[in-house]
């Protein structure tokens, strides 16, 4: 392969790992075009499938900083990379391998991390993401439950407060003061000992 093919097969294999979120390498020995075909629109959109040589992807893996990939660049070599969601993406990869035992997870590259097959599989056996999210909605729904209940407490001492005063207001008021006076006397006592009450209870 000419000098100036090889550097843009570099290129290319370099930018799909860079807008990659995850690359899974793997070996295709003995599957039929058909069959890669099929894997490769397993993978959802935004991911592809491609056969690589390994010479070349090696140095665009150390281009990038992968340089960890290259004991696994030998053999027939094919790379997912993969843009859209990884769970579904890894799940394709596993469930292909089941019916395709043909092909050979290597181990790959996710969100910039080295991991190996069985990490790849691990990623497949994650629950869907709505489900993950369910399962928040419903942590975060019972710890609200406790914080109202947490919330009751200084509630009822408010209002248990707010009736004493009241029992006490009318107790202290005894016959009724000249109408212009009433506010005055109704308001300043009360205030002041509404403010101490609330006082001793902090």
């Amino acid at each position: 392969m000419p000098t100036q093919a090889k550097a843009a097969v570099i290129d290319e294999i370099t930018e799909r790992f860079q807008k990659s979120s995850a690359a899974v390498l793997t070996e295709y020995r003995g599957l039929t075009v058909a069959q890669l075909t099929q894997l490769r629109r397993s993978l959802g959109a935004g991911s592809s499938y491609a056969v690589v040589k390994n010479t070349l992807t090696k140095r665009a893996a150390d281009s990038v900083g992968h340089t960890d990939l290259a004991p696994l660049l030998n053999g027939p070599t094919a790379i997912a990379f993969i843009e859209g969601d990884v769970v579904e993406a890894a799940k394709a990869i596993r469930d292909f391998a089941r019916a395709n035992p043909l092909l050979v997870v290597k181990g790959g590259v996710v969100e910039g991390r080295t991991v190996s097959p069985a990490e790849v599989t691990a990623l497949a056996d994650v629950e869907p993401r709505e489900v993950l999210l369910a399962k928040l909605a419903g942590a975060m729904k019972g710890n609200l439950t406790k914080a109202a209940g947490l919330f009751q407490a200084p509630l009822s001492q408010v209002a248990r407060l707010a009736a004493a005063l009241q029992e006490k207001k009318e107790s202290a008021e005894g016959p009724a003061a000249p109408a212009a006076d009433t506010a005055a006397a109704d308001t300043t006592p009360d205030t002041a000992d509404a403010a101490d009450a609330a006082a001793s209870t902090d």
